[in-house]
């Protein structure tokens, strides 16, 4: 069982930048992939991105070109550095941790993109 704390959220302008940080506090398991879903009211959950490895990373279309997730394998913690923010974007993001036989997910965070 992973126990997943979500950091970063918060009201950003429209065209600023925002740091998701998600960390893996077991001491135990391994990971095959960590990264981001996103829910907005009334719309369906969308997977933003994902990291399996550094040569290895996913993205939303929505989102390709603007976030970038990367990983700190030492703090078990990975990262999603969003940049050029849109109103769209504005959503309860949820970590997740795939370790092939179980998803762990994270409490989530708010990010609210507005002027």
């Amino acid at each position: 069982q992973l126990q997943l704390v979500e950091l970063g959220g918060g009201l950003v302008q429209p065209g600023g930048s925002l740091r998701l940080s998600c960390a893996a506090s077991a001491r135990t398991g391994r990971l095959y992939a960590m990264g981001w879903y996103r829910q907005a009211p009334g719309k369906q959950r969308e997977l933003v991105a994902t990291f399996i490895s550094a040569l290895s990373t996913n993205y939303a279309d929505s989102v390709k070109g603007r976030f970038t997730i990367y990983r700190d394998n030492a703090k078990r913690t990975v990262y999603l550095q969003m940049n050029s923010l849109r109103p769209e974007d504005t959503a309860v993001y949820y970590c997740y941790a795939d370790q092939m036989t179980r998803v762990s997910w994270g409490q989530g965070t708010q990010v609210t993109v507005s002027s």
